[in-house]
């Protein structure tokens, strides 16, 4: 894999996790990403770093994260990937900890077009 599909990845993973901590917690700690992905610290402080290099965060002076608006769009449309993609496994009968698990992996693979497909698919038939 080349390093800078790793590092989308990666950086979606982060805002994502970062919009759920935002919707549960109404703010967001380094300390809570790395709970939430199941990492250290110190990854958590290397890829934020990034992140706001790349403008998709900012960090105020006690190190609370904000997404921005450039970050906020990547993070719900993955996150609405994830809860599509999720939602439709547990339909196929996925036991739902394992349909999380795969939506994971999928959500940054698949296609635009295959998920506007999918959703399209969904729509019409999917709802039971």
């Amino acid at each position: 894999m080349r390093p800078d599909i790793k590092s989308e990845k990666t950086s979606e993973d982060y805002l994502e996790a970062m919009l759920m901590i935002k919707k549960s917690k109404g703010y967001i700690r380094s300390i809570d990403v790395a709970r939430h992905l199941g990492i250290t610290k110190p990854s958590v402080t290397y890829t934020t770093k990034r992140l706001k290099e790349k403008g998709y965060i900012t960090m105020d002076n006690d190190n609370y994260i904000t997404i921005t608006e450039k970050g906020l769009e990547i993070a719900e449309k993955i996150f609405a990937r994830h809860k599509t993609l999720t939602d439709l496994f547990v339909r196929l009968g996925v036991p739902e900890d394992i349909a999380e698990k795969d939506a994971c992996k999928i959500e940054h693979d698949i296609s635009p077009e295959t998920f506007d497909a999918l959703c399209r698919h969904l729509q019409t038939y999917g709802q039971s």
